[in-house]
């Protein structure tokens, strides 16, 4: 993760904060506190604060707060919770940050049509809490209770894309604010269309760095007739990726398997007061109905046995399923506690099924040479896997060890045709992988698309696109 330095650049003119005060009152703040808060996330990047933050409220706020912004040269970034982890909400060229938190509404549930409308600042947790007696669920769970604009800007997926795919998958229709203010609406909510460019998937993954998703419409499931849940120790990572890998190939249609390695399990021990095994574990979720579940389940424990899983513990109940699926996200947060005052260095790949055994064994083979607490856990069935590094921020050593063992996990998933990152998105943090993954000539053309839409880089600047 290259570190980044805040731009220095020149302050506001006076003439767009006092626009933004007269149009904004008291939801426009150039207070410390709410800069400082905007001006951070989850990553080890040093904080870089905005200007002024802008509490929007609707579409047209934000198109009023852009256009704003626009006429005067000013830089905008889009604020949803703050949890990505690669630095995508800090502003190292200044600039006004726009917090969406105040578009939270899930404005239509079409259940026959299995979509809904919501805003941007909704939280995936408030529009499966809206769909309750509905029948219908929204699958996409990146742990984190992420606002659903983010998710889409970043293209999250989390433990349920083995089954259900990412945001790319399940996003039919988007309200965009263009760099100048401009409103567009994307796609439609009809299942399919071949009507023109995709642009719908262009802002999909862009990160706010082409224009600010207001709105979306997302497909819904139906709530399985039939779920288990079920957590299994296996002898060593290999098993149990191995586990995984065969689980795939049979088909199984496997909703949900997580790997966690003994240092993440001991981890959740302590921090959710559980008594797993501290060996690497799987944790699975079948979906379908009753006999299509006991199917499955019965499949994936005869291969667990034959890597040597054991000790499987079923949980059937609702408030068990909870209790397994809360320890597992509370992974991140458990690793952190390890070594009370440092901060994680989190790092992603996604990597063809195939190679994930080789590509993890490896990457193990690293993590001995590194000298610091470093847990791996990830959403297996889709080959994507997570490495939080335990650092001080503050050491020069630690960091060059953290850098070394991510250029190590990224140049080695690229090596085998995967990718610097299967869910935590680009940001400040893997711009330097760009050009190796894609090729000068994609990344070339991504950056002709950056300049048609936002010729002055005034949105999200900074952001995925190496420094030419």
């Amino acid at each position: 993760m290259t570190s980044h330095q805040q731009n220095p650049a020149s302050p506001p003119p006076e003439a767009l904060i006092a626009a933004l005060r007269a149009r904004f009152g008291e939801r426009f703040s150039q207070g410390e506190s709410v800069r400082l808060q905007h001006g951070r996330d989850e990553s080890v990047h040093t904080p870089m604060l905005p200007d002024g933050v802008v509490f929007a409220q609707s579409t047209s706020e934000v198109a009023d707060a852009v256009a704003l912004c626009h006429a005067h040269g000013v830089p905008v970034i889009p604020y949803g919770t703050g949890s990505s982890v690669e630095g995508h909400v800090l502003a190292p060229r200044g600039g006004i940050t726009i917090d969406l938190a105040g578009l939270s509404q899930v404005k239509h549930i079409h259940a026959e049509d299995l979509t809904a409308t919501v805003e941007a600042g909704a939280t995936r947790t408030q529009l499966n809490a809206a769909l309750k007696g509905t029948g219908l669920f929204f699958p996409i769970d990146p742990g984190a209770d992420a606002s659903l604009g983010g998710m889409a800007s970043t293209r999250a997926s989390g433990t349920n894309a083995v089954r259900y795919g990412t945001m790319k998958e399940n996003v039919l229709q988007l309200t965009v604010v263009l760099p100048d203010g401009q409103v567009i609406k994307t796609g439609s909510r009809a299942r399919k269309s071949s009507a023109g460019y995709d642009l719908t998937r262009l802002f999909v993954g862009a990160e706010g760095t082409l224009g600010i998703v207001t709105e979306l419409t997302v497909r819904l499931y139906p709530v399985p007739e039939a779920i288990s849940a079920a957590v299994c120790a296996f002898p060593s990572v290999d098993e149990a990726v191995n586990t995984v890998i065969e689980t795939i190939q049979l088909g199984v249609p496997v909703a949900r398997v997580e790997l966690l390695d003994a240092v993440t399990m001991g981890a959740i021990n302590r921090f959710s007061k559980t008594d797993y095994p501290e060996s690497p574990t799987l944790f699975f979720e079948f979906h379908g109905s009753e006999a299509g579940v006991a199917e499955q389940a019965e499949t994936v424990q005869a291969l667990a046995a034959e890597h040597g899983g054991q000790n499987f513990q079923w949980a059937a109940r609702p408030e068990d399923r909870t209790r397994l699926w809360q320890a597992r996200h509370d992974a991140y947060f458990a690793c952190l506690q390890m070594q009370p005052g440092c901060r994680a260095f989190p790092t992603d790949v996604c990597v063809p099924i195939s190679r994930l055994a080789e590509c993890i064994h490896a990457t193990n083979e690293d993590i001995a040479q590194v000298g610091l607490k470093v847990a791996l856990f990830g959403h297996v069935g889709d080959g994507n896997f997570h490495l939080v590094v335990l650092v001080d921020p503050d050491s020069e050593k630690d960091m060059a060890a953290a850098e070394w063992l991510n250029e190590r996990v990224v140049g080695r998933a690229i090596d085998m045709e995967g990718t610097c990152t299967g869910e935590h998105g680009i940001g400040l943090g893997k711009q330097q992988f760009m050009v190796r993954e894609h090729g000068q000539g994609a990344v070339d053309l991504m950056r002709v698309l950056k300049r048609a839409i936002d010729p002055a880089d005034l949105m999200n600047p900074g952001k995925i696109l190496p420094a030419a």
